[in-house]
């Protein structure tokens, strides 16, 4: 398992009994819940959550839009504009959510001002992450889990870069965590190899009396 210790570290992939326990009991908020939600439903970097403007996510009638809108400006390497479509269980949260139809940005910073800052977030989930003894998790976590997940999922990797962002294919294939699981499987698949007919290749030590050739010899 990979751990993130004092911001050290790659952030790990959530399982699904810790994201069960941080959105029922870590979390204190709507809006918080909100916040990661998207991170974990969309794949979406923090900064890129947290900048979302209320028009990316709710039409004029303060209804749900089917996909949100992450911004090219606000992107990694401002790459290109990306939808994403909205899941059941993220239209829920934000559902629940909805602010008020002048609110600018979908999460405001303090005071109202601007946007919550990424290190607002980060301080928000570590809190959340304490509340729940929960360790080695960032707000990175959601959206490798997220992505991770797909993969493991047999998603093509062309459809994961089209959700992620990602510059390229071969810079998402090593953001991708590879679990315990893949990796016995990978292992159990050796199993075509085994030797089933192992009369085929007799003992020659046990039976030398019986007059075997060493066939090493």
């Amino acid at each position: 398992m990979q751990l993130k210790i004092d911001r050290h570290g790659k952030a790990r992939c959530l399982e699904a009994a810790e994201i069960q326990l941080l959105f029922d009991e870590g979390l204190q908020t709507i809006a918080h819940r909100c916040l990661f939600g998207i991170c974990l439903y969309t794949a979406a970097r923090i900064n890129e959550a947290c900048t979302l403007r209320r028009v990316d996510v709710f039409d004029k009638s303060r209804r749900v839009r089917p996909s949100l809108i992450i911004r090219k400006a606000n992107s990694k390497g401002k790459l290109a504009t990306r939808c994403v479509p909205i899941s059941e269980d993220l239209r829920e949260l934000l559902t629940e959510y909805n602010p008020p139809a002048h609110q600018g940005f979908l999460f405001p910073g303090r005071h109202g001002r601007g946007h919550i800052r990424p290190d607002s977030a980060s301080r928000i989930l570590r809190e959340a992450m304490n509340r729940i003894d929960l360790e080695g998790a960032s707000t990175h976590s959601f959206r490798r889990t997220a992505l991770t997940m797909m993969s493991n999922s047999g998603v093509p990797l062309r459809v994961i870069q089209a959700v992620s962002g990602h510059r390229s294919l071969e810079v998402l294939e090593e953001y991708l965590a590879v679990g315990d699981e893949r990796v016995r499987g990978a292992i159990a698949v050796l199993a075509q190899l085994s030797y089933v007919k192992k009369l085929l290749f007799p003992d020659w030590r046990s039976h030398s009396a019986q007059g075997f050739r060493n066939p090493f010899q």
